[in-house]
């Protein structure tokens, strides 16, 4: 038994090579970096982050996450079949290709998915179209479970962006000014282990496996899952807002784990449980939305002050721990409240500067620190202000 379970590991990872998905989570960092850092050279005329930083530090979350789905999918016994891994791959890849990242969410995936399945087949034949037999045995309540185990995980890895890297970005204002926001985006792959029909396992308990589709032998496959979310924030904090929207895809996740487990006993449950996932999903994402357009814009500086929008990585201000959101009130003794006087202050101070902040907890702090060759002119800080291609475009039109 236990020689037989190891050979199917082995065998379930080598499956995953011949999942199209596993090589367009590769594809998809790689447009999604590009795209972002073709935007940052327009706004602030530098690249900000580097490539893959979307999926930057979620590795040993992705690992983690899918060991636990494992031990769920494997434990319980959820059962899937080629063609409908080869579906919901499928349908992540078209969904991706439009470019909006916050699509990539379970309840989108697993719920377009679980609608194929239900009625595309009665209405048209699809299989002219595939090249699979679509309209096959899957046990729904299996599918749901891993719906809401998923919406769990996006929960997680919207909780672990709180303290993260987001991205900023300059736009027009409905006044026609520009003002910042940020997007708090990531992209992962969760990994998972689940039954396939045929293979050398054989069940070992009468309730096993319980989402069962009526085979007598299983292989495993291991599956990758990608998973995504782009929200713009523009209104407050990115970390007050990671918190919220986490907060409110843990909620999701727990009705629809319940509508899950009642799916097992009633079979609309599971149908129930999708249109929840799918709306639920559409009504977080709208109330962010309208809160977020509503309020006035975090990232606006004041009289007194001036509203840090970005920090470049392992510059002198990353190293003085300066962060997003923070008020500088004073540069080498003089007061600031406009990027140019910022960097005019900072001209004025040799080889070495002094700031006054005020951090996010609204106590003010004094820090200094001392110029290094190859720093950045600014510190690392960047601002509201006129998008850095708008500048050379005023200038090459003779208007700068």
């Amino acid at each position: 038994m236990l020689e037989s379970g190891l050979l199917e590991i082995v065998k379930g990872i080598g499956k995953m090579f011949l999942n199209p998905l596993f090589y367009w989570i590769f594809i998809l960092i790689i447009v999604t970096g590009m795209k972002r850092i073709k935007r940052e050279r327009e706004d602030f005329g530098i690249k900000i982050y580097n490539l893959s930083s979307e999926w930057k530090n979620t590795f040993w979350l992705s690992i983690i996450v899918g060991l636990l789905l494992s031990a769920f999918t494997l434990g319980v016994g959820v059962t899937l079949t080629y063609p409908v891994i080869l579906l919901f791959g499928l349908i992540t890849i078209l969904i991706s290709i439009t470019g909006r990242i916050n699509l990539l969410s379970a309840s989108y995936i697993l719920g377009i998915t679980y609608l194929v399945l239900m009625f595309v087949p009665e209405w048209i034949n699809i299989e002219t179209i595939l090249p699979f037999h679509i309209h096959t045995d899957v046990h729904l309540s299996g599918l749901v479970s891993l719906l809401a185990l998923l919406l769990l995980a996006e929960s997680i890895l919207l909780f672990s962006s709180r303290n993260d890297v987001t991205y900023p970005e300059l736009t027009l204002s409905k006044r026609g000014i520009w003002v910042g926001q940020h997007h708090l985006k990531k992209l992962t792959v969760i990994p998972f282990f689940s039954l396939v029909p045929t293979g050398s396992l054989t069940p070992f308990a009468d309730f096993w496996p319980y989402f069962t589709l009526n085979g007598e032998t299983y292989g495993l496959v291991l599956t990758p899952f990608i998973l995504g979310f782009d929200h713009i924030v523009r209104a407050q904090h990115p970390s007050f807002a990671a918190k919220k929207l986490a907060r409110s895809t843990l909620l999701l996740s727990f009705l629809v784990a319940a509508l899950a487990v009642g799916s097992i006993y009633y079979s609309l449950f599971s149908f129930i449980a999708v249109l929840c996932a799918i709306l639920g999903r559409e009504w977080i994402n709208y109330r962010f939305r309208i809160n977020e357009q509503n309020k006035p814009g975090y990232f606006q500086s004041t009289d007194r002050a001036l509203k840090v929008l970005a920090v470049l990585p392992d510059s002198p201000a990353d190293r003085l721990g300066i962060h997003v959101g923070t008020l500088i009130t004073k540069v080498n003794g003089k007061k600031v409240s406009q990027p140019e006087s910022f960097y005019h202050a900072l001209q004025t101070s040799g080889a070495f500067f002094k700031l006054e902040i005020i951090n996010r907890e609204g106590e003010i702090e004094l820090l200094q620190g001392a110029w290094y060759e190859g720093d950045h002119h600014g510190l690392g800080l960047l601002f509201v202000s006129t998008p850095h291609d708008h500048e050379h475009l005023n200038v090459s039109n003779g208007e700068g």
